[in-house]
């Protein structure tokens, strides 16, 4: 379970990182605002992918299952948000690399939420 939400995570990371990278580089976007289009954005996947082959023995409904997945990924967005600004104002690390180091915190938190409270598998 946890080595199938690696790879959904991580896929659904690399489409957050690709919207990020587009949205800073050819819109001039600010880092902050642009990482949290870019989570908001690569959700809807992996929620898809969880439902489909990481948790695909889920009993809970579809529907209640998407909305307690975008409550959980609210958290995760305010997690992300937050220390990625922090990481940017404090340290002046590369954007992207700031990015990459706050998505291994607030995945494995997810991760533990969506198991425990939405898809009751752990």
């Amino acid at each position: 379970m946890l080595l199938r939400n690696t790879v959904s995570s991580s896929l659904s990371f690399l489409a957050s990182i690709g919207v990020l990278w587009l949205l800073v580089t050819y819109a001039d976007m600010d880092e902050v605002l642009a990482a949290a289009i870019g989570f908001v954005a690569a959700q809807s996947v992996h929620y898809a992918l969880a439902r489909g082959w990481i948790f695909p023995e889920s009993d809970r409904a579809v529907g209640t299952g998407y909305v307690i997945f975008l409550a959980n990924a609210g958290l995760g967005m305010a997690i992300t948000v937050s220390l990625y600004a922090l990481l940017l104002d404090w340290t002046g690390m590369n954007y992207l690399l700031a990015r990459l180091l706050v998505s291994v915190v607030a995945g494995l938190a997810m991760f533990l939420s969506n198991a425990t409270l939405n898809f009751r598998k752990v």
